[in-house]
């Protein structure tokens, strides 16, 4: 062979070798990240990474974490990177007879998440180990293999004859045990809330025991509540069964008060003067006033109710039963079944009612007697007068006697030609000088038996 058939093939060959050292290095890439696993199992390095069944990397590194997990180097393609979050990392077998032929499972998280940085770390909530073959077959020792016969027994025996409906229940049995993984999931990557949240409940809890006898009021209190609402069920369920035609009407009414509350803007608009140049000044004035009268609401309350026996209005009504028993019902008194005062007293008045009746009109003049007795008059330039009237009968009482005399005949001359006689029948009002407005004297009724002409004597 030449020398330059020699240099041919020598290039030739460090070109292949180029080549090679390209395509080993483009397969592993410059993109690198770290999956943490609870357990690597058969994982080795330059297991494969796949992406839906097509290898995009490879394992290139195993190690101990600081928490005790395995954490596996990944190398990806670089039209593969950057990973984002979400994305998950499961370990499988390729077939139950490999030793070490297991490989990583991408399953790529939401294009919208965040990205995974270079040398970035797929957290442990986001990755599944496998499980070995022989740990399963430890799990069935000779105990778990009796439960595990006695639990398809007893499926067996309670699915017998409803093997549709049981088979229907298994279908949701997938999506319950998925919303479980991801509420699981979260709880553990919120781990610190979920620490922070069991501390505060036992907390909580602590300081509920120390209250345990205020709890045990609570609870007893509500369980007769439960039990008088129980009592009442059946007013509760027509409460309920006219609870939505009460609704229907309370929606009705809003919906008129609507229009209500239109018609009320002008009332409103023309009020607003009054309440900014009248109420204000009157609460204003109202002020003093509610600060004065403080004292006497305090007193009030003290009237009606303060500390001691026999001393308020509240211990007043509560001896009022006793009174009533006295006015009103009958019961044995003095040896005999007698009836209330106020009964008593409502018969013994029967017979009086028509002298009562005639004498109520001069109502006004028995009460102007006596304001006015020996006080009559008036004043003028000389002073304060009085006027007074004589009334004299024919007879007399005398005392030295015992029996009425009558005026002697001598003086009866004298005492006619200056008094006026036969005045016994006057009306009501006739006490006083009849008024310029002619409201005194008057007659009750047109037949009532008086004389408006009697009117007291003199100017």
């Amino acid at each position: 062979m030449t020398t330059t058939a020699r240099a041919t093939v020598a290039g030739i060959v460090l070109l292949g070798a180029v080549v090679l050292v390209i395509v080993l290095t483009s397969g592993a890439g410059g993109y690198r990240i770290d999956a943490q696993f609870a357990n690597a199992g058969q994982l080795v390095k330059g297991n494969i990474v796949s992406v839906a069944g097509e290898p995009v990397g490879t394992v290139e590194d195993l190690r101990l974490g600081d928490g005790g997990q395995a954490v596996a180097q990944l190398s990806i393609r670089e039209d593969y990177a950057p990973l984002r979050r979400g994305t998950r990392a499961v370990i499988r077998k390729r077939s139950l007879s490999s030793a070490a032929g297991d490989y990583v499972d991408l399953q790529l998280g939401p294009g919208g998440a965040d990205e995974i940085g270079d040398g970035g770390t797929i957290p442990g909530v986001d990755t599944e180990s496998d499980v070995p073959l022989d740990a399963v077959f430890n799990t069935f020792d000779p105990v778990a293999r009796v439960a595990v016969g006695d639990s398809i027994r007893f499926l067996r025996d309670t699915t017998r004859g409803r093997e549709a409906r049981a088979n229907a229940a298994l279908k949701y049995l997938s999506p319950a045990l998925s919303s479980s993984s991801a509420l699981l999931t979260q709880l553990d990557r919120n781990r610190p809330d979920l620490e922070r949240f069991v501390t505060a409940t036992a907390g909580l809890v602590t300081d509920l025991s120390a209250r345990d006898d205020a709890l045990a009021g609570v609870v007893s209190n509500l369980s007769a509540t439960m039990r008088a609402l129980g009592a009442e069920r059946a007013g509760l369920g027509e409460a309920v069964t006219r609870l939505p035609l009460f609704l229907r009407q309370t929606n009705t009414t809003f919906v008129n008060l609507r229009a209500a509350l239109d018609d009320l803007d002008p009332l409103v608009t023309a009020a607003t003067p009054v309440v900014r140049d009248s109420l204000r000044p009157l609460f204003a004035q109202l002020r003093p006033f509610a600060t004065d009268a403080r004292p006497t609401v305090r007193d009030l309350s003290r009237t009606i109710r303060r500390p001691g026996t026999d001393n308020d209005l509240v211990e007043l009504l509560r001896r009022q039963p006793a009174v009533d028993a006295i006015a009103n019902r009958t019961a044995r008194r003095n040896g005999a079944d007698r009836p209330g005062a106020l009964k008593a007293l409502q018969a013994a008045l029967k017979g009086a009612t028509p002298q009562l009746a005639f004498a109520r009109p001069y109502s006004v003049d028995a009460v102007g007697w006596f304001d006015d007795f020996s006080a009559s008059g008036g004043d003028d330039a000389l002073g304060g007068y009085s006027r007074a009237g004589l009334g004299l009968n024919q007879f007399s009482f005398t005392p030295s006697l015992n029996a009425l005399v009558s005026v002697p005949p001598a003086l009866r001359p004298l005492l006619n030609s200056g008094l006026a006689t036969g005045r016994n029948d006057r009306c009501p009002g006739s006490i006083e000088r009849a008024a310029p407005d002619g409201s005194n004297p008057f007659k009750p009724t047109p037949d009532f038996n008086c004389d408006l002409t009697q009117l007291p004597v003199g100017p």
